[in-house]
């Protein structure tokens, strides 16, 4: 059975501690652990009904599964939850539980069998789990930063200048060694060195975005370049109607990617000589400092997807 609306599909409702399943088209229903015995059991009863398993994207909590799942050998996707909960908006559902959901879930991958996403590879997996601890602990620096100099206003006795110094201390200390990790992941792997290589080429991407880019977005150089834009949030969403011409919003996407991409366009938009003119032509054209960076983002992604997809390196385009 390998066409897809030859299986049956199975939707998964994540939590902390339950899987809730509906499956297609009988309808049952079944509630499993979040464990290790349960992934097990969910794996052999996929098996079993030669399923589709999909979920939603969590924040992280169903990584595991999807990771026994891949080794079975099970067919799974995860899917947005945006157009999850648009789904069920339009077919009337407004009650929410953890087996409403798992139904939405099922009944959207049913209609919508080209959704989602599958697993990345194993590397990049990793290389995804180092990159968002990596985001995590320079955001609680930031915070911290932010802690130290409201309480210097506070407490001219500096009281706990001690503990905070020791805090920002071990804060950089372990971005240090994440940044090591991730460096060392990718001189290890031709693939990924290859790739960053080719990022790192353009004028804006450091070592941050491009390995952002990298595990945050592992279709790069596979899609459109407005695939590109869309999947991380930078493509404009038309408001029209009628004769009316709405504004145009960028909204969705991988939000991470998208912090990640504002700050390489903000240097791009002075150090790359092809988008420096460009964002130069807007600004004189009277365009909001956002959409500048947000159009000069969208480009900095269609141009390192194409640059991917190519297999070739930057080139001054102004040249």
């Amino acid at each position: 059975m390998n066409n897809l609306t030859q299986k049956q599909i199975i939707g998964i409702d994540v939590s902390r501690d339950w899987l809730d399943l509906h499956c297609l088209p009988n309808g049952d229903q079944l509630r499993l652990p979040n464990t290790s015995r349960g992934h097990a059991q969910l794996s052999e009863f996929a098996q079993h009904a030669n399923a589709l398993v999909c979920f939603e994207a969590t924040g992280g909590q169903e990584w595991r599964l999807w990771a026994t799942l891949d080794e079975t050998g099970i067919a799974a996707r995860q899917l947005p939850p945006a157009q999850i909960k648009a789904f069920a908006a339009s077919c009337g559902t407004r009650a929410k539980t953890d087996r409403i959901d798992a139904q939405m879930i099922a009944r959207f991958m049913a209609f919508r069998p080209d959704a989602g996403r599958c697993l990345p590879a194993g590397k990049l997996r990793l290389l995804r789990a180092l990159t968002s601890k990596r985001t995590q602990l320079v955001e609680t620096r930031k915070r911290l930063l932010l802690q130290i100099k409201a309480q210097v206003k506070l407490d001219t006795t500096n009281l706990f200048a001690d503990i905070d110094d020791a805090l920002k201390t071990l804060l950089d200390c372990q971005i240090v060694e994440l940044e090591n990790q991730i460096e060392t992941l990718i001189a290890d792997d031709v693939e990924l060195s290859r790739s960053v290589d080719i990022l790192r080429s353009v004028p804006g991407i450091g070592p941050v975005a491009s390995t952002m880019l990298i595990a945050e977005m592992p279709e790069l150089g596979q899609i459109t370049g407005e695939k590109a834009a869309a999947l991380t949030g930078l493509a404009p969403i038309a408001r029209d109607s009628g004769a009316l011409r709405g504004k145009r919003v960028i909204a969705g996407g991988r939000r991470a990617l998208r912090h990640i991409m504002f700050q390489a366009a903000l240097v791009a938009s002075h150090h790359n000589p092809v988008l420096k003119i460009f964002a130069d032509r807007l600004r004189k054209a009277g365009k909001p400092h956002k959409v500048i960076i947000t159009a000069v983002a969208r480009k900095l992604v269609t141009i390192v997807n194409a640059l991917c997809k190519s297999g070739q390196k930057w080139q001054n385009l102004a040249a």
